[in-house]
Formats: C-alpha cells, structure tokens, sequence
C-alpha cells in the first residue's frame, strides 16, 4: 500500500470518524507512522520550518522529535489518542 491510500483511508476515516472502530484506526495510524518514520523528511513552507527550528532548540530536541510530538498533542487533543492525566495526589515512585 502506497502512501496515497494510506492518506485516502485517513481522510475518508476523519470524515466519518463515528463509524471507524478504534481497531481500525489503529491500524491507520500505525500504518501512517510507519510512512512517516521511513519517509525521511516532510519539506514544509519556510515559515513553518523557522517555527520547528525555533521550538525545537527551546525545547532541546531534534526536528523529526518536534514534529512528533506537535502530531501526539494534537492527536490526544481532538481524542484520537488517549490523553496521559498525572494525578496530582497519587502515590509517585520518587521519580517526576
């Protein structure tokens, strides 16, 4: 499978993301993180690259990293994802 498909399937699978199971969806997203991974590097417009390169070095990370998790937080934003709560007055291991 190509990568068109895979982003067919994705867009197809937004537009009615009511009726997609989550198994299905996980099964899309992997896919598409695959083709992302191996994919090398996405070209964005200059202004968008000047933004990455900037958040990247305030955060200590690399590009790729950024891009990655810029995708996670919105993906767990709209509930694509499930979102990781700390709470504030459970136990902790002694590590934060």
């Amino acid at each position: 499978m190509n990568s068109t498909d895979t982003a067919t399937l994705l867009e197809q699978a937004a537009e009615r993301i009511a009726d997609i199971s989550r198994a299905d969806l996980q099964i899309m997203l992997r896919r598409a993180a695959l083709l992302l991974r191996n994919s090398g590097s996405i070209a964005f417009e200059d202004d968008m690259e000047e933004a990455l390169r900037d958040l990247a070095g305030e955060f200590g990370k690399t590009r790729n990293d950024m891009i990655r998790l810029i995708v996670r937080e919105w993906m767990e934003k709209n509930t694509y994802l499930p979102v990781h709560n700390l709470d504030e007055d459970g136990d902790v291991d002694g590590t934060a």
